[in-house]
């Protein structure tokens, strides 16, 4: 089986790294192009456009899907299949028309819930038990293929979205060499979606940041690990801009008004939040510093409960 692979971010990469792995016949990978990064603005080439030229395969980086270029190259390569994660760029009909058994995609969710942007954050941020991978065959409609399967995980109660992201990539590789197996032997199940219970998702933004302290306390640890590692969760305390990066709930009860600190030591700065909550701080960052335990912050910087 003759596979083009699109992708680009590290979520792409496990599952391209996968297919090499168990010796897929991968013959071209799309990837989005380089763009320019940090204060050099340096152009910077996507992981997958990495991995796939340290293996050999061919790399294509078309700005745009709907050209006669793309569709060229995509024709010249004779795909019987393309497998798509986290490419970033939306697929013309043609184009998924093209290979024999058109075009499969892994999606972090266990769909229909969370089509779109951030499915993974989201699951996080919305306290989610559980959450998972899919396998879909693509259509026109945004995550809105037949499910081919779906894997489903916990989600710890500290987990982070980062730590989340780095299993779902690990546990959706496994399944698009799943998928493609059974999809060449012709034992691939198609269901198609309850597009009555799709619910969607949007791309973060740092107007998420703030934690509002009115809600309860896993809320907030679920607020701040969600946005962990970007955009991070913040929040100002006694005057001074704070990055949160890790929080617990803490023992008892307080009458204080939410956003008050309550405590504040060696063990790390306590906030009133709300149901008469209390939330840890343990790791913070100030402007211009590393991230740092709350308490070796305090250090140099003593606050007053109240």
């Amino acid at each position: 089986m003759r596979i083009v692979f699109m992708g680009t971010p590290d979520f792409a990469e496990a599952s391209l790294k996968k297919l090499i792995d168990e010796r897929f016949d991968v013959v071209g990978v799309f990837t989005q192009p380089d763009k320019p990064q940090n204060r050099g603005m340096k152009l910077v080439p996507p992981p997958v456009k990495v991995l796939a030229q340290s293996a050999g395969i061919p790399v294509y980086q078309p700005e745009k899907m709907r050209t006669g270029e793309a569709m060229d190259i995509l024709r010249a390569l004779k795909p019987d299949i393309l497998a798509v994660v986290a490419y970033g760029k939306i697929l013309p009909a043609e184009m998924l028309a093209l290979p024999k058994f058109g075009a499969v995609n892994v999606h972090g969710s266990l769909l229909p819930k969370y089509r779109g942007a951030a499915p993974i954050q989201w699951a996080v941020l919305n306290g989610d038990a559980t959450t998972g991978v899919s396998t879909m065959f693509l259509s026109e409609g945004m995550d809105e293929g037949d499910v081919i399967f779906s894997r489903e995980t916990a989600i710890g109660e500290q987990e982070t979205a980062g730590e989340l992201f780095d299993r779902l990539a690990a546990m959706g590789a496994e399944l698009l060499v799943e998928t493609l197996r059974a999809i060449d032997a012709g034992t691939a199940p198609r269901t198609p979606q309850n597009h009555a219970e799709a619910t969607y998702t949007r791309q973060l933004t740092k107007d998420l940041c703030p934690i509002d302290w009115t809600r309860t306390p896993r809320e907030i640890v679920k607020h701040v690990c969600g946005l962990s590692p970007w955009p991070v969760a913040t929040t100002e305390l006694q005057g001074t801009f704070f990055k949160i990066h890790r929080v617990e709930i803490g023992a008892g009860t307080t009458q204080a008004v939410p956003g008050t600190v309550v405590a504040a030591g060696k063990d790390g700065i306590s906030v009133a939040c709300g149901n008469g909550g209390i939330i840890v701080i343990r790791e913070l960052q100030v402007a211009g510093k590393k991230r740092m335990a709350a308490g070796d912050y305090l250090l140099g910087h003593p606050m007053q409960a109240g």
